[in-house]
């Protein structure tokens, strides 16, 4: 392949960020290209004893990553997109969105089927503001004000760790990290997005390069979605519009039929009353412009909404 070039990724060290490098690593030496691993910890997996929210939010899981990109160590790096803050540093670019898994949300629970199976006075895990107001909400309307919600930090085996030792009676986990590493059959429910509205770009793998590299471009084009492209860029507008924090109380999802773009999204305060502030809108939509302009309405419809 006279194109092929070497390519070394950078990757968080956690199994499902190594599963992440290792798929964008066969694909790519499928079509020719020599590929290497630089396994690296970042401050995301270091501080664990604070929600994300009060430390940085989550743009500490790339920082290193982007380091080892400027610094040449490192020619790509293969994010979980809902981990990616909105706005890149200069000089960096969102260059490949991949095909998306299941971008739902799991309950996972070794005694509960359900929510409503939940004992009196049960504990909840997540670190997640918006699982925490959709979970809140959902909770307002069982009126179960018994359950509480606490803080979950850790990569997927730490957590699942914690529930199994009992710290929780369930956590809320991204259902495409659990089917990528093949434990489905942790999955006790997995909450319809009307239920539980997912986060802008979950499920989604994201590939980032430093600007100007025409090459990696040319070499990461055949793992591109369309589809999957055009309704990030949608969701991901809305969380920029609403201030561009990964760690915002904010829910955004799209889905794509022929041209047709829907998208909904939601807001609601972490603390005080369980309520949230919802919008949606629909456009028909063929460029990454087109689809970024739709989720800056919906956005734009939010903060009509009281959203802030």
């Amino acid at each position: 392949m006279s194109d092929a070039v070497p390519i070394t990724i950078a990757t968080r060290e956690s199994r499902l960020a190594l599963w992440q490098a290792e798929h964008v690593k066969a694909l790519l030496e499928a079509r020719g290209h020599a590929v290497t691993l630089l396994g690296m910890t970042t401050r995301g997996d270091q501080i664990l004893d604070r929600t994300l929210s009060k430390v940085g939010g989550k743009g500490l899981f790339v920082k290193e990553l982007e380091t080892a990109l400027e610094e040449g160590r490192a020619d790509i790096a293969v994010h979980s997109l809902k981990d990616v803050p909105m706005e890149l540093p200069e000089g960096f670019e969102l260059a490949c969105v991949m095909a998306r898994e299941d971008p739902r949300d799991a309950w996972v629970s070794p005694g509960c089927a359900t929510l409503a199976e939940l004992p009196a006075g049960a504990v909840i895990g997540t670190s997640s503001l918006r699982r925490t107001v959709l979970l809140r909400a959902l909770l307002q309307k069982m009126q179960r004000t018994d359950v509480r919600i606490e803080p979950l930090r850790g990569n997927l085996d730490t957590r699942l760790r914690k529930l199994d030792e009992g710290q929780y009676a369930g956590i809320v986990l991204a259902a495409a990290g659990l089917k990528r590493l093949r434990l489905e059959a942790r999955i006790r429910h997995i909450f319809a997005t009307d239920e539980m509205l997912p986060a802008a770009g979950q499920g989604a793998l994201g590939i980032e390069t430093r600007t100007g590299r025409p090459d990696l471009a040319a070499a990461l084009a055949p793992l591109a979605d369309h589809d999957t492209g055009l309704t990030v860029a949608a969701e991901r507008a809305v969380s920029r519009a609403m201030g561009g924090s990964c760690s915002m109380p904010l829910a955004a999802h799209a889905t794509l039929d022929g041209r047709r773009l829907q998208l909904r999204a939601a807001w609601g305060e972490p603390e005080g009353a369980p309520t949230l502030v919802s919008a949606a809108g629909e456009a028909e939509v063929d460029t990454l412009a087109a689809a970024a302009a739709l989720g800056e309405r919906v956005a734009a419809e939010l903060r009509a909404g009281g959203a802030h």
